[in-house]
């Protein structure tokens, strides 16, 4: 069953329909252009542009803004999530048009085991900038821990359907197609 069969289902749907307003307006057409040559990359181009497209999501257009999640992200590699969060936290409580800083902070929620909140920051970025496959992806992980497979589908098939490169999201939405997830009876 094709990714497009997973579309008429409300999760995508709600992550399709909302319109992102978290990237400055010239970058958004620097997102549009590499999400459009994203679509059509070999491997090795696709990495290239997954990198420059999450340069351009974690531009907050504020210097102090770029070090409170740079501070998060290297107390997330260190493992502090503890202080990762509370930079974060920071992050978006004085910039909470930025997605990334949601993103971020859902990272760190995640890896500490507060689901809720991950969760709760995972639709926050998405509802602020939908096109974040990244985000999207981390939605569908958590869905199909919770037991919401199709839930989890159809967050997959929206990564895919952004970035057809992404190999976790080929991986876990085969893996959920094999249990019987989007098969017709």
């Amino acid at each position: 069953m094709g990714i497009k069969t997973y579309l008429r289902y409300p999760i995508v749907a709600a992550i399709m329909l909302t319109v992102g307003n978290s990237i400055p307006a010239l970058a958004q057409g620097d997102v549009s252009r590499l999400l459009d040559q994203l679509q059509t990359a070999d491997a090795g181009q696709a990495a290239q542009i997954e990198r420059e497209l999450e340069r351009t999501w974690a531009q907050s257009g504020s210097v102090a803004m770029n070090l409170l999640l740079e501070r998060g992200r290297k107390a997330m590699e260190a493992q502090d999530f503890a202080t990762a969060i509370d930079h974060l936290t920071a992050l978006t409580d004085h910039a909470p048009d930025f997605a990334e800083g949601y993103h971020a902070r859902a990272m760190a929620y995640y890896q500490s085991g507060r689901y809720g909140p991950a969760l709760d920051d995972l639709w926050h970025a998405l509802a602020l900038n939908p096109v974040n496959y990244n985000a999207a992806f981390g939605l569908g992980v958590m869905l199909q821990e919770f037991g919401d497979n199709i839930g989890a589908a159809q967050a997959f098939a929206r990564v895919l359907e952004l970035n057809p490169a992404h190999e976790s999201a080929k991986d876990a939405l085969m893996r959920l197609e094999a249990d019987g997830i989007g098969r017709a009876l």
